[in-house]
């Protein structure tokens, strides 16, 4: 099944008065990133400025307003943009260069935000957005929001919400890693949660239904950021973003991350006879990352081929594999040590599984079956606690 679905962008693009309404007369910033596109492929910029609106500068999300720079990589304001706008990284080289400043916003009137999510609590967009509603709401800024589909559909949850203490630029929220909302259901319900209604206007999308993934929304496919180049990449990410908190490749320096994963120690053939999962096979498979992990080094891993999306969970595929591939490296599977998202006091892959149970369950070698039904009970009270905050 396909379907037409208008983005909040597209809404623009088709001269929707009541969403021109919102933005003709005022000084507007545009939060956007590569992916910020209409069904033309016309960037956001360009569409607004088609419409005759206002864009007075310019922000980047990780990974820059151009898209270039690789994961945690500080982007300077300006960075690959040539232009006589200013462009403002919303990405540098400390927590508190996350959000925007006052002097960045001075003169602004709303600041638009169009950046393409793909569903999973650890893709820094989301917060990006939330943290421009908290700083523009105290500068007396309205936040716009030009809603997009969650690439994944928005009927399936996985995992539970972190844990007290574990926040961070991977989730500064309490939701699931796979959460099933669009970015401006998010915003939403931040703004309701923390009292900034008044501060957030959504534009919702038209056409769009929850079950729909990416695919089945007619709209075209950009690579939001440079190790996301497929829609398949999206499907597996939720998991396969765990194998960052690991000294596993994830594959960023082969040509598809996260679906290519593994080490030069890896018994990838038989971790592949050890786990079988709905929705996928699991292929073994040799590589060389060119930079990053193991880079130029003989890696044995494994290719994960989505063979049904609606059926595949990667997140509990993930877990499974690292708790086996952890048994399978002959003492050579190390978790990350380094800083993660700016955060030096707790390991990466508790930030990023929401707390310290799978790490310690896979040092203990227990069995996986209580932490998976936990992981279960949370994304079922998740599916609940959503409910008021749903736009579609």
């Amino acid at each position: 099944m396909t379907v037409r679905v208008a983005t909040g962008l597209e809404r623009i693009a088709q001269a929707d008065e009541a969403v021109l309404s919102l933005l003709q007369g005022r000084r507007l910033g545009l939060c956007a990133h590569p992916a910020s596109v209409d069904s033309k492929l016309r960037h956001a910029r360009h569409v607004l400025e088609e419409q005759g609106l206002n864009v007075c500068a310019l922000f980047g999300p990780e990974h820059g307003y151009g898209g270039e720079a690789q994961d945690m990589i500080a982007v300077h304001d300006g960075a690959g943009v040539t232009d006589t706008l200013p462009v403002y990284s919303l990405y540098g080289d400390s927590e508190a260069a996350l959000s925007p400043t006052p002097e960045q916003l001075r003169g602004l009137d709303a600041i638009v935000i169009d950046l393409q999510d793909v569903g999973a609590r650890y893709y820094t967009f989301v917060w990006t957005a939330v943290l421009v509603l908290r700083a523009a709401a105290k500068s007396g800024i309205e936040t716009i929001v030009l809603d997009r589909p969650n690439p994944l559909g928005g009927s399936v949850v996985e995992g539970e919400p972190q844990r007290s203490g574990y926040r961070s630029f991977v989730g500064l929220c309490d939701v699931p890693v796979r959460h099933g909302m669009t970015i401006g259901e998010l915003c939403h319900m931040v703004a309701q949660q923390e009292g900034l209604s008044d501060a957030l206007h959504v534009v919702n999308m038209s056409g769009y239904q929850r079950q729909l993934d990416f695919a089945q929304t007619g709209l075209p496919w950009v690579l939001p950021s440079p190790n996301m180049p497929t829609l398949d990449t999206a499907f597996v990410y939720p998991g396969g973003c765990l194998l960052e908190g690991t000294n596993l490749s994830e594959g960023r320096g082969s040509t598809r991350p996260f679906e290519i994963w593994g080490a030069p120690s890896l018994a990838a053939a038989e971790l592949a006879r050890r786990v079988t999962a709905p929705g996928v096979l699991l292929r073994p498979l040799s590589f060389s990352p060119t930079f990053q992990k193991h880079a130029r080094q003989r890696c044995y891993g494994l290719q994960v081929h989505i063979t049904d999306r609606a059926a595949l969970r990667s997140y509990e595929l993930y877990l499974r594999l690292i708790a086996e591939a952890a048994k399978l490296c002959e003492g050579e599977f190390a978790w990350r040590t380094e800083a993660y998202e700016f955060v030096v006091d707790r390991p990466a892959i508790d930030l990023l599984t929401g707390g310290p149970e799978f790490r310690q369950t896979v040092d203990q070698g227990r069995d996986l079956s209580a932490l998976l039904a936990r992981e279960q009970a949370g994304a079922e009270r998740f599916l609940q606690a959503r409910k008021p905050y749903l736009l579609y």
